[in-house]
């Protein structure tokens, strides 16, 4: 009996946790000031995307992964909060002619995620300097913290995207962005 109690007791913990940080991210994405972001009405280089509702991101994304079936995928910016996360957000892009169905390798292979649904769950972190790998963050019912619920993309649709890290040691300022079927960035991370 005191065992279960225990282990409740720790989940709900955990929970609090987890909430409570989120919390605090959430919180501190507010701002304090009263500065709106730029907007711009141009178009792009290659005229289709529409431009982001993501606040906080530049016009020069930090990079371009290609990936399978025509899809790119261009990582906005890495941020660093006070939290403990790293959220990076982009936009995914079907780059290509024809519809493309977003590929489920993109979860990730964890069991606990797969059965969440098609999301970018598979995305790490990569810390050279410090050997370490960090992976999307979970809640406590083993959801990842990231875009769930992908749709297929037209020619020439884009959708906006995050993923959320544990944060690696404030002096990593560089990672190696990786995602299944996509090529290796380096992004820096800011904040």
């Amino acid at each position: 009996m005191s065992i279960r109690f225990t282990a409740k007791a720790g989940r709900r913990l955990v929970a609090l946790t987890v909430a409570a940080g989120l919390a605090l991210g959430l919180a501190g994405c507010g701002g304090g000031d009263d500065k709106k972001p730029d907007t711009s009405t141009s178009a792009s280089k290659s005229g289709g995307s529409k431009p982001s509702a993501q606040e906080g991101q530049s016009d020069q994304p930090l990079a371009e992964l290609k990936g399978p079936n025509s899809l790119l995928l261009q990582i906005t910016s890495a941020k660093r909060d006070s939290g403990g996360f790293v959220t990076v957000n982009g936009t995914m892009k079907n780059d290509g002619g024809n519809n493309v169905i977003i590929p489920s390798n993109l979860s990730g292979n964890e069991t606990e995620i797969i059965r969440n649904g098609s999301s970018l769950g598979g995305a790490t972190l990569v810390d050279s300097q410090g050997k370490k790998r960090y992976y999307v963050l979970r809640d406590t019912d083993g959801r990842p913290l990231t875009t769930t619920g992908l749709p297929s993309l037209k020619a020439g649709e884009a959708i906006p995207v995050f993923m959320q890290f544990p944060s690696p040691p404030t002096s990593t300022t560089e990672v190696n962005f990786q995602l299944p079927g996509f090529a290796t960035a380096t992004i820096a991370i800011s904040g």
